[in-house]
């Protein structure tokens, strides 16, 4: 393969702002109405502004209830403003009819904590969710029920009946359309939209609606017109194919600039039939909109994925850029199963073995409550939209002359502009994974806006493999109008001079193009100064320049690209009074605003922007909590693998299945873990650095936790898995045979293969403790 090119061909756009009729349907406009918000086929309005919501998903009935309030500001902290959540039947009524809310399954007061934290709310109410869930979520003695499940018989339906009026009378009026943004009917239901009316008529009987009605629409899923909002998805990497399948197609797929949303991948393996290549068109009557952009993946017995933050945070920009009105991740939040044995299983007749317990997803918020890799990633991407999204407006999606060939094509640039003729963004998205790109040589893009031909930038430049990109086009902030500018909008803050922050993409030049007359104050080179225009490079730095012009003035932030995953944006709940922090630290804020930092240093290092004094100030903090230490736990040897282990466990078309709990019992190799006691708090995790096959943590004999290896550090939080003073721990772990077929992420495929042998090791076993440090005033 030759290295990608020389410049990319012009993108056409008409002059006129966006073709076809803006469509109003009943959904939130007509029926099920609430004050403020307007749904129309290319936009979501709230409060006379387009708003593109970030909706993560969290399932309450998978995550302790004293760690919910927690989690839920991590996912504001990570620029998510609607929590998105299964309701599972099979957990609140996993014996017979009788439903229970208690503790972990209070989701009323789960909403209320939402609700209180700025969030909005939308229940996934099923009846059939899938979620890696036994039976999909149905109990067992509804699986087992003589009825046409899933479908309008009488007997299945007064089931189901039975189920929401107890949901309906819990929630106590909580699901209607001013608390709950939305309520999604069943999942992955691909060809009965008649049934899909019928569960809305009767969600409504149960006493539950909400100004938006969803259904999930990939897969060629055929949907009620208007009576429901498609929703779409698209992950970088799943489990769900078979184990020596190269990276498919329908993968791959969501790392370019398209004007197509269905993926025929998802959910394929729990259908009839394979996934096909007929796709079916965006509805006349709603616009783009995602509910399953993979946060993360979900780890199989079989396959073993593991994304990363870069991944992610590819396919959500490809989102972004192709003219998404939602952005929906799943999951945002990690969990664990309420007991083993309700995860999907060979042994309940799924092609895939899920752990018995764990559902950290490599999610943004991990299981354990630590941040993962893609947190940092989405975070950039949601402050832009938070600030931009009513810049973005309906605005479409346009892609240049010359695409992509198909998903094999690397030499293509993948680019895109969303915008029109008074202003966008021109996105570029040059990274994927498993198939390493080149840096694309001699980038120049040229935009016919109709009453107006941008090129830019002033030369050629590189596109380094790894980019994502968002530069803002006819950009008009604080009576100044940006023509263009070479680094990526991030947010915008307010003040009597408003500061537009942008951050630098790595070893890609920053230039600014102002209209002639515009003055730039601070440090920069002047490119070019002609009638029209005037071009500058700036160095990226903490420190601002300012643009001036006839209109008024802004002040023009562009961070370094090493700064990018250290930015965070509080605001408050109109989504409007920003702040700009760096820290490495993970930050949260009250209600109030107040800013929480946990940190593993000794002291919080975190710098918050003042646009009076135009520079970054140390924030302010008081200890509050804890102690910041990293501890070595030991690790003591007790048996060694057991000899005689079977070389499989069975299968499922073609797929190894799990071992069961007697072959760990008799084969895993166990470690006593002697965890400091006086370690142990509200905050402490294990982190274990470990190879082999499957690995429990049992506590005084409970298997409380449980995770298939795919070179990764597992991370438990002692709190939540009853690891406290005096309990014995203990680490159990099956070697992985030389000869499975289980597909492993390549770093780990590359350490099973320095092996001779069979696979098994425990390489190290920390706790680490981080201190609470609360924001307050100086002196």
């Amino acid at each position: 393969m030759s290295e990608p090119g020389t410049a990319v061909s012009a993108l056409t756009l008409r002059a006129s702002a966006t073709a076809g009729a803006e469509l109003r349907p009943r959904m939130a406009n007509d029926e099920d109405v609430r004050p403020g918000l307007e749904l129309t086929s290319r936009r979501i309005v709230r409060n006379g502004r387009t708003w593109i919501p970030v909706s993560g998903e969290m399932h309450y009935s998978r995550v302790p209830r004293e760690r919910w309030e927690q989690r839920l500001r991590q996912m504001a902290a990570g620029g998510i403003t609607v929590v998105a959540t299964y309701v599972p039947w099979i957990h609140h009524a996993p014996d017979d009819a009788r439903a229970s809310f208690d503790g972990n399954l209070d989701v009323a007061a789960f909403v209320d904590l939402a609700r209180a934290q700025g969030l909005e709310v939308v229940l996934r109410i099923g009846p059939w969710v899938h979620g890696e869930i036994r039976n999909g979520g149905f109990p067992d003695w509804v699986q087992d029920a003589p009825v046409a499940h899933r479908t309008d018989d009488p007997a299945y339906l007064a089931l189901v009946r039975a189920w929401w009026e107890q949901l309906g009378a819990a929630l106590e009026g909580r699901c209607e359309p001013g608390t709950v943004l939305g309520i999604q009917l069943e999942n992955e239901l691909y060809d009965q939209p008649g049934h899909l009316v019928t569960l809305k008529r009767l969600a409504r009987e149960c006493g539950m609606s909400a100004p938006l009605w969803t259904a999930t629409a990939w897969g060629g899923a055929q949907l009620p017109p208007e009576e429901v909002f498609p929703l779409y998805g698209g992950y970088a990497d799943g489990f769900w194919v078979d184990p020596q399948a190269p990276w498919d197609a329908t993968f791959r797929d969501h790392f370019f600039f398209s004007d197509v949303w269905d993926d025929p991948g998802i959910g394929a393996d729990v259908r009839d039939g394979e996934a096909g290549d007929d796709r079916v068109p965006l509805s006349e009557w709603f616009p783009p909109a995602t509910c399953e952009l993979g946060g993360g993946m979900a780890t199989a017995y079989h396959r073993r994925p593991l994304p990363t933050g870069r991944d992610v945070a590819t396919v959500g920009h490809c989102k972004i850029g192709n003219g998404s009105a939602w952005q929906g991740y799943f999951m945002y939040v990690g969990g664990t199963n309420p007991r083993r044995g309700l995860q999907e299983s060979h042994a309940s007749g799924y092609p895939n073995d899920m752990p018995q317990l764990g559902y950290d997803f490599h999610a943004p918020v991990g299981e354990s409550g630590r941040l993962g890799d893609g947190h940092a990633e989405l975070r950039a991407q949601n402050a832009f939209l938070a600030a931009f999204g009513p810049m973005l407006d309906a605005k479409s999606s346009h892609l240049p002359d010359v695409r992509p060939s198909g998903v094999e094509d690397s030499e293509t640039l993948r680019w895109a502009y969303r915008g029109d003729r008074d202003g966008g963004f021109l996105f570029v998205a040059w990274h994927q994974p498993h198939v390493p790109l080149a840096a694309y040589r001699a980038a120049s893009f040229k935009l016919d806006l109709g009453d107006a031909v941008l090129r830019l930038p002033s030369a050629p430049i590189d596109i380094p493999a790894g980019t994502l990109a968002r530069w803002p086009v006819h950009l008009a902030t604080g009576g100044v109008r940006i023509e263009w500018l070479t680094a990526s909008a991030l947010t915008l803050l307010e003040g009597s001079v408003p500061t537009f922050v942008a951050v630098a993409e790595q070893d890609v030049p920053v230039e600014l193009a102002l209209g002639g007359g515009a003055v730039i104050e601070g440090a920069h080179e002047l490119v070019d100064e002609g009638g029209d225009r005037v071009v500058a490079r700036l160095e990226p730095s903490r420190e601002p320049v300012r643009l001036v012009a006839s209109g008024g003035a802004v002040d023009l932030l562009v961070l370094p690209a090493e700064e990018a995953r250290r930015t965070w944006v509080p605001q408050d709940a109109t989504g409007r009074a920003r702040r700009l922090i760096l820290a490495d630290d993970e930050i949260t804020w009250d209600a109030d605003g107040r800013v929480e930092l946990r940190t593993a240093a000794e002291h919080p290092g975190a710098a918050s922007y003042d646009p009076i004094a135009r520079a970054f100030t140390p924030l302010v903090v008081q200890y509050s909590d804890g102690i910041a230490q990293t501890r070595a736990v030991l690790v003591e040897p007790q048996l060694p693998a057991g000899d005689g282990r079977p070389r499989g466990y069975g299968s499922h078309d073609g797929r190894p299945s799990a071992p069961g709990d007697d072959v760990i019992a008799a084969f895993s190799a166990e470690y006593r873990l002697i965890v400091p006691e006086d370690a142990i708090d509200s905050d402490a995790c294990l982190e274990v650095a470990w190879a082999g096959d499957v690995a429990d943590l049992c506590v005084d004999g409970r298997i409380v936790a449980d995770r298939f290896w795919d070179g990764s550090r597992w991370r438990v939080n002692c709190h939540d898995a009853g690891i406290v003073p005096g309990v014995d721990v203990v680490l159990r772990i099956l070697p992985l045979a030389k000869d499975s077929i289980v597909h492993v992420p390549e770093a780990a495929q590359a350490r099973r293969d320095a092996v001779a042998g069979d696979l098994l090791g425990v390489d190290e076993v920390r706790l680490t403790r981080r201190a609470l440090w609360r924001e307050g005033r100086a002196g």
